[in-house]
């Protein structure tokens, strides 16, 4: 008996996966998609817990190009809330207090978090020789273009929130791709930024970080609702093989299993479960996709009443150099950038706790962590007795590391798609971690499955 017949299956439903599905949609395929959470989003997870809004997983993003115009296409874009003025104002935790974080020129040529010497270092980057960076770690990439102290007391910490990683271990060719095309095309940072900025502007997409109205689990549920079939949630592929030009599908849930035949799969997937699905099909794929490392993350939102910490809350949240020691990542003032993620008279503060730096928080009881993080606010804001967050949200395999050979990796698994034809891959792993860079992700998934097979 044949399989029943469809134009593609989309394994996950985070954003990634919804985004190559609803572009995948517009060109006239029957989509299915599969994912066994109980919601679409993936870690995109907004919640109500005593009157504050509370994020999961992403608080903000920036809104690429790419991201801005498939919002523009389908009438969301108004969707977007961008954060309040404030959040221009960043700080850093470091000598025991909050440090405001340069934002431009001027600032970093005052700031105290680098010496006379790594300032004048930073400034003289125009002036030194190209190096190989596509064999760099951010660290010494950062290092040997603006100096040492740039890569540790600016950077580092920058990674630190978007990575939760180190940026000794991180690859510059895959964070920081713009910055080292900077340096191949003009042979420094500052002066090819300088010639690009303006050109670059008007395809860019929208200045600052956003998030949505309701948080970001609503605008993926206003993204699955935008498929003319619902996401099978709580469903689950468990095994892909080639069937002739086609894909055989097997999919299990609470109801039943069925086997599908689809002329283009999309696997939109952390990169380990990706692996798992693909091992059948081609082992070393599944060798190279298995291979990423990924951060652990404990997200604990903590609600305060206004007033009640010595240190001001204010600006967008701070983040914890490393020789700090903290368990604490860093932490955002939620209710300071969105309204209404707090009640009156009270602050959102979000706290990321584990990282590269502290894996094991992630497998510790809630009272250890309790017991931590208290005196770690006590520490950065002066908050005394912090109650107890309104969750605790665990992520053992959090955020993608991509390390120095990541970009080659990925160029590797790139070409040999090029033997599985139908296939493609979406997600953070993919070309970035952020909501922009996954939805981007997920939309070249798409047509890379349909000029690999043209809809008829």
């Amino acid at each position: 008996m044949s399989s029943p017949e469809v134009d593609a299956v989309v394994v996950g439903a985070g954003v990634a996966g919804l985004a190559a599905a609803l572009e995948l949609q517009s060109a006239g395929c029957d989509v299915l998609v599969v994912d066994p959470s109980d919601r679409p989003g993936g870690v995109l997870r907004t919640d109500h817990r005593k009157g504050y809004v509370v994020e999961s997983g992403p608080n903000t993003t920036l809104v690429k190009a790419p991201m801005l115009e498939f919002l523009k296409r389908r009438g969301l874009e108004e969707r977007l809330l961008p954060a309040a003025p404030e959040s221009e104002k960043r700080f850093l935790f470091r000598d025991g207090r909050l440090v405001p974080l340069p934002s431009s020129l001027w600032s970093l040529a005052r700031t105290p978090l680098l010496s006379g010497r790594g300032k004048l270092s930073a400034l003289a980057e125009p002036f030194r020789r190209r190096g190989e960076p596509t064999r760099e770690s951010v660290a010494e990439f950062v290092g040997r273009r603006l100096g040492a102290e740039v890569a540790t007391a600016l950077v580092g910490p920058f990674l630190t929130g978007v990575y939760a990683g180190d940026e000794r271990e991180l690859g510059a060719a895959s964070v920081f791709p713009g910055l080292v095309d900077l340096e191949e095309r003009y042979g420094s940072l500052l002066a090819g930024g300088a010639l690009t900025l303006l050109r670059r502007r008007r395809s860019a997409g929208l200045r600052g970080t956003h998030s949505t109205e309701q948080g970001f689990g609503p605008f993926a549920r206003r993204l699955a609702e935008g498929l003319t079939e619902p996401p099978a949630l709580g469903s689950r592929v468990a095994w892909i093989a080639r069937d002739g030009p086609r894909w055989h599908v097997d999919v299990t849930s609470p109801s039943g299993d069925l086997s599908l035949s689809a002329a283009r799969v999309v696997v939109a997937a952390p990169a380990y479960a990706a692996a798992d699905l693909l091992r059948g099909i081609d082992g070393e794929l599944a060798t190279a996709l298995e291979g990423i490392a990924y951060a652990p993350i404990v997200v604990a939102p903590v609600g305060v009443e206004a007033g009640r910490a010595r240190v001001p809350i204010e600006g967008f949240g701070f983040l914890v150099a490393r020789e700090e020691s903290l368990g604490l990542l860093g932490c955002l003032f939620m209710s300071r950038l969105f309204p209404g993620r707090a009640p009156p008279g009270h602050e959102l503060l979000h706290c990321m706790l584990g990282g590269t730096r502290w894996p094991e928080a992630v497998h510790l009881p809630d009272a250890a962590l309790h017991a931590r993080l208290a005196e770690d606010l006590s520490r950065t804001l002066g908050l005394e007795d912090a109650p107890a967050p309104l969750a605790w949200v665990r992520w053992p395999r959090a955020v993608p590391q991509p390390a120095r050979d990541h970009a080659a990796r990925m160029a590797w698994v790139d070409s040999r798609l090029d033997d599985h034809r139908g296939l493609a891959l979406a997600g953070a792993y993919v070309a970035g971690v952020s909501v922009s860079d996954s939805l981007a992700s997920g939309l070249a998934s798409a047509s890379r499955v349909l000029a690999g097979i043209p809809f008829a």
